[in-house]
């Protein structure tokens, strides 16, 4: 697939100096209030943004533009099964912001007829996992430009590991967390060789944070 042919993706997170999105009890307050600001303003100048099972499950999400002015965009969860709750921030806020649920082969069909009484949009996979590569393209025929991908861990290394991604953004947060989730977290590369080459784009320091910024050489 041609760039062309897909969103320009960010991969985007906070973590601990560890590389750590969430403690071992699943606690992700890592930003500060600057860096929501800053995180906020990314979202509004992004077309849509995207969460996996888990950070949907675990954080609950209301995945808008709050800390500063700007447009809200379009949701992408990716729900394997159709687990969204009925009661989550983003099925009660769907009637005022465009969602998009992404279900596999696997999704029970009483959930995906529970979700279906939604005001969402439901894409659906023909095969038993979602493709990163499948729904770039699905989300570009979507006219969507740019992507924004706010994890979890697994959800980065699926499109780490498919090559669909563009650039990478991090926020260093002065804290440690030990056994925690990984920013990345999957099998990972056997060599180092074979991980995708990045290009330092720039440093910012705030506050007691680091932002980094790497694109893709």
């Amino acid at each position: 697939m041609e760039k062309s042919d897909r969103p320009y993706v960010i991969i985007s997170a906070a973590v601990t100096i560890d590389g750590r999105i969430a403690t071992r009890t699943g606690d992700s307050r890592i930003s500060s209030r600057m860096d929501l600001e800053r995180l906020h303003r990314l979202r509004a100048s992004s077309d849509a943004i995207l969460v996996g099972r888990n950070t949907m499950l675990c954080d609950d999400p209301l995945l808008t533009v709050r800390h500063v002015t700007g447009k809200n965009p379009t949701r992408v969860v990716l729900d394997p099964l159709g687990e969204m709750p009925s009661d989550s921030q983003i099925l009660n806020t769907c009637n005022n912001i465009p969602t998009i649920l992404v279900l596999t082969g696997r999704a029970d069909i009483k959930n995906q007829k529970r979700l279906a009484n939604f005001n969402i949009e439901i894409v659906r996979s023909k095969t038993n996992r979602i493709n990163p590569r499948w729904l770039a393209l699905k989300l570009f025929e979507r006219n969507i430009k740019t992507l924004l991908v706010e994890g979890g861990g697994a959800t980065n290394w699926t499109f780490i590991k498919e090559n669909v991604f563009d650039e990478i953004i991090l926020t260093i947060s002065p804290y440690i967390a030990g056994n925690g989730t990984s920013v990345i977290h999957g099998e990972g590369f056997a060599q180092i060789q074979n991980s995708p080459s990045l290009h330092l784009k720039s440093i910012h320091p705030q506050g007691d944070e680091i932002v980094v910024r790497y694109t893709r050489n």
